[in-house]
């Protein structure tokens, strides 16, 4: 049984069918879920203001975990959002480790489709490196 379960979200529709199931397994499980969100900073040397891209990032994130907040998914489960800075693959599994996350649930693809394929996806990562389980979520 879960007690604590990691959603990872991006604003992807993977990343929508990945919260609804986490939602449902909260709810079965009586566990707490907590929805992650992660910004990433622009790539060294981008020919970009790094503190304002960032910002705005938080900002969208922030906009993003406020509408899921509102959406029916959440009634009767205890939600918990939360949104860091860095490598989406490394905070989730930071975070987990951080904080006995029993069970991760990522989208299969969300929207780096060129980053997949330059080293690899995050739900690929999160998969090889998690200590707990993960669900990935098509």
């Amino acid at each position: 049984m879960f007690k604590h379960i990691l959603v990872a979200y991006d604003g992807s529709q993977p990343a929508d069918k990945a919260f609804a199931l986490a939602c449902e397994l909260a709810r079965q499980m009586r566990a707490k879920l907590t929805v992650f969100a992660v910004t990433r900073p622009p790539d060294i040397g981008a020919d970009i203001e790094t503190e304002a891209m960032i910002e705005a990032g938080q900002k969208q994130l922030k906009h993003l975990l406020r509408e899921l907040s509102r959406k029916p998914e959440t009634t009767d489960v205890q939600v918990h959002f939360e949104t860091r800075i860095g490598h989406p693959a490394e905070q989730i599994l930071r975070y987990a480790d951080e904080h006995g996350i029993d069970h991760i649930s990522v989208g299969h693809r969300g929207k780096g489709m060129l980053q997949r394929w330059l080293v690899g996806s995050v739900s690929r990562q999160v998969i090889d490196h998690a200590a707990c389980s993960v669900t990935v979520v098509r």
